[in-house]
């Protein structure tokens, strides 16, 4: 079908409003060509208008550009997906023996390295910080062992970004611009702020409120999502090199076919299907099931900001939304559902919710303590309910007081604990699963903690 500009401008308004997100940027590839939509405001101190060429954090949707990347190294003969990390970087370690000797590049890709994955630290705003990051991780402890499980790492996106900066002599933020940005005519993409403040830019919002920082992500974060900023058409343009088999408009190939394919191949079952509306993992991507229509994609998220992109290529349609606050996810589901069941004929999976009569449900096996880098979670019964007790400890301390959660089931193995958030929705997954060895474990934010 057509895209009806005035109809769908309409009702991006209409649904930014009622979900009380500032400002939103919307980009859809339909019928061959990039239709551009903005709604709100950037800022609701300064009441600057969003427009089409504001650019706004893209959060971990930048981690299809450095997956990107990667595969071009791949294509080139520069990198052996599946020799372990330190074949390039010979001092890489992280606490775990094994792990520094055997993590590959792909399992970094499909995110099942097992490193924990919400490493941050700041090492300056020198070209040098991707390295003095990586030579930090010697600290960073595994959620899982290497290639038992999927959970989610920022860290092992950085691992990947170094591996850039090696074999390209460039830093990733200068790899980034002359390997992808550049080729495909993304002029409003920029990972530095000093670039930002060339550009319109969407300020981050909790409730009604800017947040007190534009970004709180330090520069090391840039490959995993840190930095990044950009305008919705310009994450279609990269979105559409990969629907158009890794061709730029000018003919100009980014990626060998087979390789673009490969990215979309699923890699790995993912037990937690709602925090990132995952079916699966590719290399780099998020795979999609939308009632027998398959696509691929990926959210992310960053002070403040959201963006979700959706990629269903029997239809040839991409969709991007970015949006600097309220409930944006609300907002996304509302607008997607509809926009991509016309266009693209697919019916959005259903909110993940609770049943008016929840299952009754064996709790009584599931309790103990569960533990990964940062978070120990404890699971028990409180008043005849499934109870969590989410606490942030170690370095992570001082992040947050322990929350403590009543939990519904949903399933014999899936939960459901009050949303924390405008990115996790009304209702946030707990989900339980086994590992190969036996050992069960408890994904909460698409992360794995084993039982202590």
């Amino acid at each position: 079908m057509t895209f009806d500009r005035t109809r769908w401008q309409a009702r991006f308004d209409e649904l930014r409003a009622a979900h009380q997100v500032p400002g939103a940027s919307l980009a859809v590839l339909a019928d061959g060509e990039i239709h551009e939509l903005a709604s709100g405001v950037l800022h609701r101190g300064t009441g600057v208008e969003a427009t089409t060429d504001s650019v706004f954090q893209l959060g971990s949707v930048t981690k299809v550009h450095t997956a990107t990347l990667v595969m071009q190294l791949a294509d080139a003969g520069l990198l052996d997906l599946d020799a372990p990390v330190r074949e390039v970087l010979p001092d890489f370690a992280v606490a775990d023996a094994e792990a520094t000797k055997t993590v590959t590049p792909r399992q970094l890709l499909t995110h099942t390295s097992g490193i924990s994955g919400d490493f941050t630290l700041d090492t300056g705003r020198g070209d040098d910080c991707l390295a003095r990051y990586v030579d930090a991780c010697h600290e960073v402890t595994q959620d899982v062992a290497p290639g038992a499980a999927i959970s989610y790492s920022s860290t092992g996106y950085n691992v990947l970004g170094r591996i850039i900066e090696v074999l390209t002599g460039q830093t990733w933020d200068d790899a980034l611009r002359d390997r992808l940005l550049t080729p495909l005519g993304m002029t409003s993409s920029v990972t530095l702020p000093e670039d930002v403040l060339r550009f319109r830019a969407a300020m981050g919002h909790e409730g009604d409120e800017p947040m007190p920082s534009w970004t709180l992500i330090p520069r090391s974060g840039g490959p995993y999502g840190g930095t990044l900023c950009s305008t919705a058409a310009d994450v279609v343009r990269l979105a559409r090199m990969h629907l158009d088999g890794g061709t730029a408009p000018d003919g100009t190939r980014l990626l060998e076919a087979g390789t673009v394919t490969g990215m979309q191949r699923h890699a790995v079952d993912v037990p937690d299907r709602w925090t990132v509306s995952s079916d699966g993992w590719g290399l780099g991507w998020t795979l999609y099931d939308w009632d027998g229509v398959t696509g691929y994609g990926h959210d992310g998220a960053a002070t403040g900001q959201y963006s979700y992109l959706r990629v269903f290529p029997q239809a040839g349609v991409i969709a991007v939304l970015l949006a600097n606050g309220g409930h944006s996810r609300h907002l996304y589901a509302d607008l997607f559902g509809e926009l991509l069941g016309e266009l693209a004929g697919a019916r959005m999976p259903a909110a993940f919710g609770v049943a008016e009569q929840p299952p009754v449900v064996d709790f009584d096996r599931y309790h103990g303590t569960y533990l990964r880098e940062g978070v120990e979670l404890t699971v028990s019964e409180r008043d005849g309910k499934p109870h969590l007790r989410y606490a942030f400890v170690g370095g992570m301390a001082h992040f947050a007081p322990p929350m403590e959660l009543d939990l519904v089931p949903v399933s014999e193995t899936v939960f459901a604990a009050p949303g924390l958030g405008a990115f996790a929705g009304d209702w946030m997954p707990i989900v339980f699963a086994t590992l190969p060895d036996g050992t069960l474990c408890l994904y909460s934010g698409m992360r794995a903690a084993p039982r202590a």
